[in-house]
């Protein structure tokens, strides 16, 4: 694919981080006006979204580099290279869920409403997002060979070259999207809240479970009652968890 987008003098523009600035910039811009529509003091909303950016960033990074500890213990310095691939999503949703609920805390936001806000921004983000994974090979596919496989050839892209794959990247890009055209439909009809948020997260941790079974990328593993499971996997089954019981317990007592 394409990871270095273009270079102008020592300036290299890296596609990764490009259209993760698109995704950031689309899903802020997103919540911003829903918040608008809400009657929520849309400034506010700009503020939660920068410091949801930088906790999500730091947090996807945190696991990334706890899940492939090894190699960092020997290479510190690629910590923070970021414009080569390596977030992992729960991590960045845990760092933006503890930042988030101090934001709305400390600003009295309704933290319930201001999440149903947030979540379809999340998905319309993702669905942007994995394209740059796309482009720069980063979480790629096992080997294949179906008729949508692709090969990477690029010497800089993060994936091995010269070999087919599932492209997952692709996968991820269009379960995100769909979960963004439900997570709509569902925000228009909703019935309390809390809702919408909670409907993304178990979404999310369906498709997120069923795709890392296509992933060739380092995953991390663990053992749990005989099934070997992936790092993430084993979160989006927390996660799934949480969100039904949280569905259940909001239905029971909260009314929009």
């Amino acid at each position: 694919m394409y990871p270095i987008l273009f270079r102008i003098g020592p300036l290299t523009i890296h596609t990764y981080g490009l259209m993760l600035a698109i995704a950031f910039l689309t899903g802020i811009s997103l919540a911003v006006r829903q918040a608008k529509v809400e009657g929520e003091d849309p400034q506010k909303i700009f503020d939660l979204c920068f410091y949801l950016v930088l906790a999500a960033i730091l947090g996807a990074r945190l696991l990334f580099v706890a899940v492939n500890y090894r190699f960092y213990l020997d290479n510190p310095l690629q910590i923070i290279k970021l414009w080569k691939g390596g977030l992992v999503f729960y991590g960045g949703l845990i760092g933006a869920l503890v930042t988030g609920a101090w934001y709305m805390k400390r600003h009295q936001l309704p933290l319930w409403k201001i999440t149903d806000i947030l979540a379809p921004s999340i998905a319309l983000g993702q669905a942007i997002g994995r394209l740059g994974c796309f482009a720069a090979g980063c979480c790629y596919g096992k080997q294949t060979d179906v008729a949508w496989a692709v090969t990477f050839t690029d010497l800089y892209s993060l994936a091995p070259t010269g070999i087919t794959r599932h492209p997952t990247q692709l996968y991820s890009s269009g379960v995100a999207l769909i979960i963004f055209i439900i997570l709509l439909l569902i925000y228009r009809f909703r019935k309390f809240s809390g809702q919408v948020f909670w409907s993304y997260v178990v979404l999310y941790s369906v498709g997120r479970f069923i795709l890392e079974f296509w992933r060739g990328d380092q995953r991390g593993f663990v053992n749990l009652l005989g099934y070997v499971l992936s790092t993430s996997q084993l979160i989006a089954a927390l996660a799934f968890i949480a969100g039904i019981v949280m569905l259940i317990s909001l239905k029971k007592r909260t009314r929009i």
